[in-house]
């Protein structure tokens, strides 16, 4: 299998089986805890790897995920002490397990055993794919099995426990009222996290790793409001950004993690701005169209003010409109025609008549 098809499949699984945790991550404002979780799994390997003396131990796997856990505990625990919020008690915790983790390789692990701290952060997708297994007459790569394995295995447990996820991630204190366990489904959620994050750690390091668990929910979030789609969504984001980020990096000759980050930032970028109903284009638009609405309704109010005195002649023509109203005569004729079209005026001559619609939209307005 050419290079670059080996490291599109593993990068897409790893976004894939990243991505379906990540989305409850985002929901339940918890993004920064990825980022804590990656970051600390080199406390947990070089704490199995003293235990065990061995680096092909499945322990070092079980450390790194307990490592995971441990690190959400200690930030709830320091969190309900009230005395400081959720993020500087992730901040004060990871930095803490990290730094014991790069203290504990200088000093206790041999110099010729392989456990590098520059690789353990930027991570090596170009040697991952050098491990291979056999699938269907196929060689691909090891952990592009293990990551699609986790990504089934995530999907299934959402799958499985939608409904009670769904209302802990909304209302944990209805999910408690209904006998949901909020605590038994944060921890499972993390545990689910933390196995993720271990597999995707060694292939492309844990600053990926966070962009895989939450540029594509974020993105995601942005365009729709409904759960189910924003799980499919994120996968196909997730998945969209490593496929075209290994192949630019193969292009470019680039670093192939920093490339795949950027393209899923990309896309992100994409998102923020085009989303139809919650990019910063939709949000001008309707800030623009709400601004021409709004000066429909206030050409209402102004006839309907002056409706019936002595002033109705002179207020009502449409060449002094723009006087009485402060715009530029070009915009009076602009609002009187958009106005006309939504059957709030009528027009007569050089004078504008409201309408029924028009008294009652006026009305409205005013309360």
């Amino acid at each position: 299998m050419p290079i670059e098809v080996s490291l599109a499949v593993l990068l897409a699984a790893a976004a894939a089986a990243c991505a379906v945790p990540g989305v409850f991550l985002v929901l339940r404002r918890l993004a920064l805890v990825s980022d804590a979780i990656s970051h600390v799994l080199l406390f947990g390997i070089v704490a199995a790897f003293l235990l065990t003396r061995d680096l092909a131990s499945p322990w070092l796997f079980v450390g790194a995920a307990a490592s995971g856990v441990l690190t959400v505990a200690l930030v709830e625990a320091l969190q309900r002490t009230r005395l400081v919020r959720e993020d500087a008690a992730i901040g004060l915790v990871f930095p803490a397990l990290f730094s014991l983790g790069a203290i504990l390789l200088r000093l206790y692990v041999p110099p010729g055993v392989h456990l590098d701290v520059d690789q353990v952060l930027l991570g090596t997708p170009e040697i991952a794919t050098l491990n291979t297994l056999t699938v269907g007459g196929f060689a691909m790569p090891a952990g592009a099995v293990l990551l699609a394995g986790l990504f089934v295995l995530n999907a299934g447990l959402v799958a499985v426990f939608y409904k009670e996820l769904k209302l802990g991630t909304f209302d944990a204190g209805l999910a408690a009222v209904f006998g949901f366990a909020p605590a038994v489904l944060h921890y499972g959620l993390m545990t689910a996290v933390s196995l993720t994050a271990v597999a995707a750690f060694d292939a492309v390091g844990p600053v990926l790793v966070v962009a895989l668990f939450v540029v594509p929910p974020a993105a995601a979030y942005l365009l729709t409001d409904r759960l189910s789609v924003m799980l499919a969504l994120s996968v196909g984001i997730g998945v969209a950004g490593a496929i075209v980020g290994v192949w630019v990096a193969v292009w470019l000759d680039a670093n192939v993690a920093g490339t795949v980050a950027t393209a899923l930032g990309v896309l992100f970028a994409a998102t923020f701005v085009f989303a139809p109903r919650r990019g910063l284009a939709a949000a001008a638009v309707m800030r623009w169209r709400r601004k021409r609405r709004f000066h429909e309704t206030m050409l209402a109010i102004h006839l309907t003010q002056h409706e019936g005195t002595p002033q109705e002649e002179d207020e009502s023509r449409l060449a002094g409109l723009h006087r009485h109203l402060g715009w530029l005569p070009h915009e009076a004729a602009a609002v009187a025609t958009r106005a006309e079209r939504r059957g709030l005026v009528v027009r007569r001559g050089e004078r504008l008549h409201l309408t029924p619609e028009g008294r009652t939209a006026a009305g409205e307005a005013l309360g």
